[in-house]
């Protein structure tokens, strides 16, 4: 996701981020180096050196940081952005369980009932746009258990 415009906010102690979609909020306390009332932020743009995908700031001292829109996303919780996650979680676990099986990928391949290239896109981690069902499923002919624990948030 790139970002469009980024600025310092100090009455709410933020940055904040826009983006195609929304506009986010990033606390000066979340950062590695947050600015004070002494060490303030002298610059803040979008960084072009990473793909417009997370900014730089400055602060008054001389320090400088950088902040992928990774960062900013789970720290606001975006729901796409947490469904990536757990997605690729679930697809390397996969692909280091479809490793260490003693099933051919033939037999994997037809057992979900599925293409080779569906398989394989099945397994690429990059793919984000892949079912939850049919990764659930080959977990499950690998012989794994995949339990969701919902948990109250501290």
């Amino acid at each position: 996701m790139k970002i469009l415009s980024v600025k310092a906010n100090n009455r709410r102690k933020a940055f904040e981020i826009e983006t195609k979609k929304r506009l986010y909020f990033l606390p000066y306390a979340k950062l590695n180096h947050s600015p004070t009332i002494e060490d303030r932020v002298m610059d803040v743009y979008v960084d072009q050196e990473i793909g417009s995908e997370g900014f730089t700031y400055q602060l008054a001292s001389g320090v400088e940081d950088t902040v992928h829109i990774d960062r900013v996303l789970e720290y606001n919780q975006d729901p796409n952005y947490l469904r990536e996650m757990l997605l690729y979680k679930l697809t390397v676990e996969a692909q280091n369980r479809v490793a260490k099986t003693t099933l051919s990928k033939r037999e994997i391949i037809r057992r979900l009932n599925t293409s080779a290239t569906q398989f394989y896109r099945l397994i690429d981690q990059t793919n984000t746009h892949k079912s939850m069902g049919q990764l659930l499923s080959l977990l499950q002919i690998l012989d794994c258990d995949v339990e969701v624990v919902v948990t109250d948030k501290k």
